[in-house]
């Protein structure tokens, strides 16, 4: 509302677009303060910020599934930035797990990031393909720093930030859920 008329100079649409905006931030913003609160309680706070900032580094380039309610995202979130912290500290995977989830990563990244949701497709074929070569670029780092590190833990972070987003980025996980994929064909 316009302050100094009195007016409203958003139509309907536009306040369902920022009403969204404002939800989406408040839910993400909960949730990862929760989470760490969690992750703190558990002596697993360092880890979990790592985690985090290593998986959205690739979500920001390959994007991928989202779930489709706030309770999903609550739970799949909590599993995912909880439970592969503790698992990256307290075991050490061996070197032929690293080994089949970077050729699955890599294979997948090629074959099917970005992918898109339906609230938010990816139209434009230029910023699909850019979005593409930065995802594949970055697996590839993190796949090479996995072999070069000595670092257990980064190591494990590493393949199982990989692990994440390639499932959030597979048809068939879309098909599990019950979600369209390839979102942007039904803009052609």
């Amino acid at each position: 509302m316009n302050l100094v008329s009195g007016t409203n100079k958003y139509n309907e649409e536009q306040l369902e677009e920022i009403k969204y905006g404002l939800e989406g931030i408040y839910l993400t913003l909960s949730k990862v303060v929760v989470i760490l609160s969690i992750s703190a309680l558990l002596g697993l706070f360092k880890e979990a910020i790592l985690f985090l900032i290593l998986f959205n580094i690739l979500r920001a380039f390959a994007f991928g599934l989202h779930a489709s309610k706030s309770l999903w995202c609550w739970i799949s979130s909590s599993i995912s930035f909880l439970l592969i912290p503790y698992l990256c500290v307290n075991v050490e995977f061996p070197l032929l797990f690293h080994i089949v989830v970077s050729i699955i990563t890599l294979v997948s990244f090629v074959l099917y990031a970005p992918a898109d949701t339906i609230k938010r497709p990816l139209i434009n074929p230029q910023k699909r393909k850019i979005y593409k070569v930065l995802a594949i670029i970055l697996s590839s780092i993190y796949i090479t720093l996995i072999f070069i590190i000595k670092n257990i833990l980064f190591k494990n972070m590493l393949t199982f930030a990989l692990l994440l987003e390639t499932i959030l980025i597979l048809p068939i996980t879309y098909k599990i859920f019950n979600l369209s994929y390839n979102n942007y064909k039904n803009y052609k």
